[in-house]
């Protein structure tokens, strides 16, 4: 039944990537293929939106706790192809997979990151949509 499961999601993320839905998603390697279909199926859309990633990597908010202003770019800046730091100045790779190939190449550490910054800057977790939206963006700079 897994197999199933998984067979479907591909298919299903296959068919979105033909019709041009899913922007620069052919630059994912099969185990992303598999994780943008089940955030696509999870989400009940029928597409991601490179421009609502934009949005949402950009989105300013004021942290409950720290009382500050935070954004992805709070750490990873608004080039993505430049690195970044975290708030006690640990460097932090680009985030770009233009020029870092390494980046949205590994499921695992992809819910790992969301789990983490979703929490860590919208002080909850990022929905099916948001995290399929946002990694359309990222494939989609160039």
């Amino acid at each position: 039944m897994r197999q199933k499961i998984y067979f479907v999601s591909v298919l299903a993320f296959a068919v979105l990537l033909l019709n041009g839905n899913i922007a620069d998603a052919g630059n994912l390697n099969a185990p992303m293929q598999s994780l943008m279909g089940k955030y696509l199926k999870d989400s009940g859309e029928k597409s991601f939106s490179a421009e609502e990633g934009k949005k949402l990597f950009f989105l300013k908010r004021m942290h409950s706790e720290k009382k500050e202003e935070i954004s992805c770019t709070s750490c990873h800046t608004d080039d993505t192809a430049k690195g970044g730091r975290t708030p006690v100045g640990k460097p932090i790779d680009p985030l770009s997979p233009a020029v870092n190939k390494e980046r949205f190449t590994d499921p695992e550490k992809v819910e790992k990151w969301f789990k983490r910054n979703c929490t860590g800057v919208l002080e909850r977790e990022c929905t099916p949509k948001e995290k399929g939206d946002f990694v359309t963006y990222m494939m989609s700079l160039k």
